[in-house]
């Protein structure tokens, strides 16, 4: 009865994680334009973000309950099931063409926000993220922020054609929702995050003691794809519809959102204790985007028999991870 009761709450705290992330973007979204700020701007970091939401509210509980394990594991689970899963189904349903901006400045800031998380936690400060080395990561999430603002403003700027459609867009696109409605979305929009962040990390915990599993496989598997749902949501529709700087976008952006923003941010509350096998995580999170950056370099797209392989390393990843944890496999 026990177990059945975890597995409830967990799909709950789930369901509340992806819900409430949503009512929040819309309502934020909302009130964003009726202070005037442009949808580009809010697309790009608002948007972003709010995918974001239900790891960041996983991951800083975790970390105010010193479960390090299970805020570590839930941003590297997600971003291996992102880059594996994601981009490879998406591959299979329609080749996934990657823009060259993407390729150009994206793809390599991810790298280069993983050299600094590989730095961090298995060189400098040996399986320990400490506060300074979060608060360095949350640095870079702003002046990352800061970049991507710059850059589609820029962008917009030499396009003037563009320009007049946003205006036009936007004029089409004004919130219907009354101010006092769009601020109650907001509101319980959050209340439903950080309700379904609590919930889901009660439960994640209280089945992993239940099962015999450690946090670490808990957070990496379970928490990780039920908190990837919003980013495999768009993507999976993005590609149907051939907006493959959207579903590829989408990815890569949290991606760095979910190391710079989420770690940083955990880390800065409670400094972040890895286990000993975690580094074959990063390591694996690491060759799934260098798979993304060679196809990409090389065709410029990923097409479906390559998406099909990332697909079967998912799940040969997740076999192994099992393994791992019952001690069966001991590398």
């Amino acid at each position: 009865m026990e177990y059945f009761i975890n597995i409830l709450l967990l799909i709950v705290g789930m369901v509340l994680l992806v819900k409430g992330a949503d009512f929040f973007v819309g309502g934020a979204s909302d009130i964003a334009k009726k202070l005037g700020i442009p949808s580009l701007i809010i697309g790009l970091t608002l948007v972003s973000i709010g995918t974001s939401l239900p790891e960041a509210s996983v991951s800083i509980n975790a970390a105010i309950t010193n479960s390090s394990d299970l805020s570590f594991g839930n941003v590297i689970g997600s971003n291996i099931f992102n880059s594996l899963f994601i981009i490879g189904i998406c591959s299979i349903i329609i080749p996934t063409v990657v823009s060259k901006d993407l390729i150009k400045f994206d793809i390599p800031i991810l790298i280069l926000v993983m050299a600094i998380l590989s730095l961090f936690a298995y060189a400098i400060t040996p399986y320990v993220i400490d506060r300074w080395e979060a608060a360095i990561m949350f640095v870079l999430f702003c002046l990352y922020i800061i970049l991507v603002v710059f850059r589609a403003l820029k962008q917009r700027k030499n396009d003037l054609k563009l320009v007049e459609e946003d205006k036009q867009t936007e004029d089409k696109q004004q919130p219907t929702r009354k101010t006092w409605l769009s601020i109650l979305f907001t509101i319980l929009g959050l209340a439903g995050v950080v309700g379904g962040g609590t919930l889901t990390v009660n439960a994640a915990k209280e089945l992993a003691a239940l099962f015999g599993m450690s946090e670490l496989l808990i957070g990496l598997t379970i928490v990780a794809v039920g908190t990837s749902l919003p980013e495999l949501v768009t993507s999976f529709v993005a590609s149907k519809k051939g907006e493959n700087d959207i579903a590829v976008g989408n990815v890569i952006g949290s991606n760095i959102f979910n190391i710079i923003f989420i770690l940083g941010f955990s880390g800065m509350i409670t400094p972040l204790s890895l286990t000993s096998n975690s580094w074959f995580d990063v390591i694996v999170m690491v060759i799934a985007i260098f798979m993304i950056f060679i196809f990409a370099l090389k065709k410029g797209k990923v097409n479906r028999i390559e998406g099909a392989i990332m697909m079967v390393l998912y799940i040969a990843y997740l076999t192994y991870i099992a393994l791992r944890d019952t001690g069966v496999i001991n590398i």
